[in-house]
């Protein structure tokens, strides 16, 4: 999927934009915003097109879903960044977690933004350069589901998103760990 601004505006005038995302009508819904904040988007529906889009184009700023079919967004945040550092990825997902969090980060990614999210919390985020002292912090301590959540994506992570080396690792079944994993965390508003 290819798609590109309707604006008379050529891309040299705008800020170029890629998003990246699974979701189709998330994705539609995500362009129409942004062109409307005077971006040139241009969409991608998996981190393999997109890449191929970026290599022939490198964008300024880019959105990309998580977890998506094939490659993640935490490869295509790698990708990114080593084809041009000076962009600025926000990576967004239903799944957040310490450990993604964690790694988008240090992969190169601006922010990272737990869904639902608006267009305008997507580029504050790109504007973003420092971190908040003044965040709210969490009065209770994590749900034990959470807990478990987290150190799921942590041995995942350390795994290299290998889905059989983290079952070994946890000593837990393949399909068990496949069924937590397909499941949404519980969320307290406070930690994200």
């Amino acid at each position: 999927m290819l798609e590109h601004s309707t604006d008379p505006k050529t891309s040299d005038e705008q800020p170029t934009l890629l998003l990246v995302d699974d979701d189709e009508v998330f994705l539609n819904a995500l362009a129409m915003a942004m062109r409307k904040r005077g971006f040139f988007v241009t969409l991608a529906n998996c981190a393999e097109t997109a890449f191929a889009i970026a290599q022939a184009d490198p964008p300024e700023f880019a959105v990309v879903d998580l977890k998506m079919p094939g490659n993640s967004g935490l490869v295509l945040v790698r990708q990114l960044t080593s084809l041009q550092a000076a962009t600025k990825i926000v990576v967004l997902t239903g799944y957040a977690s310490i450990a993604t969090a964690v790694e988008a980060i240090k992969l190169g990614a601006t922010h990272y933004l737990a869904k639902p999210v608006d267009a305008d919390e997507i580029v504050a985020a790109f504007d973003k350069q420092t971190g908040d002292a003044e965040v709210e912090l969490a009065s209770s301590p994590l749900p034990v589901g959470r807990l478990e959540w987290e150190h799921i994506q942590r041995v995942l992570s350390e795994n290299d998103g290998n889905i059989s080396a983290t079952a070994r690792s946890l000593n837990m079944h393949r399909r068990t760990l496949q069924r937590k994993l397909g499941k949404k965390p519980s969320i307290n508003p406070n930690i994200i």
